[in-house]
């Protein structure tokens, strides 16, 4: 096996993304966040373009492209994190909760950061 990846679904920037897109709707679905349509709507939509901009650029099978993708998953990153303070300071979100989904948002953003360093490294290089 060449250890090349031939599907998304097997980048680990992938799979956090989706782990932590799983648990955005898990908390926007609970309580008043789920009566907050403009917050909600904007935090789910931060989540989801993280892996679906890795999705999309892996798919699209140039570097430039993938690399370009990156860029906006890891600034979905960035916009989600901010969203998350908004939801503890509107009292959406425990402390506890709110740290734990921050750990994973900054998690997810570091391993699309790593991804698109490694892109660009090959794209540079070819």
């Amino acid at each position: 096996m060449s250890g090349r990846i031939e599907r998304f679904e097997d980048f680990i920037a992938w799979q956090k993304a989706r782990s932590l897109t799983a648990e955005i709707y898990q908390l926007t679905g609970r309580g008043s966040f789920a009566r907050d349509f403009g917050l909600k709507d904007q935090v789910t939509r931060a989540a989801v373009s993280i892996m679906s901009n890795i999705a999309e650029g892996f798919e699209k099978g140039r570097s430039t492209e993938f690399h370009q993708l990156l860029s906006v998953a890891k600034a979905s990153s960035a916009e989600l994190r901010s969203l998350l303070y908004v939801a503890r300071d509107a009292g959406y979100v425990d402390d506890a909760g709110f740290r734990a989904l921050l750990d994973m948002t900054e998690e997810a953003g570091r391993l699309v950061g790593g991804l698109r360093s490694s892109v660009e490294r090959r794209r540079d290089s070819a």
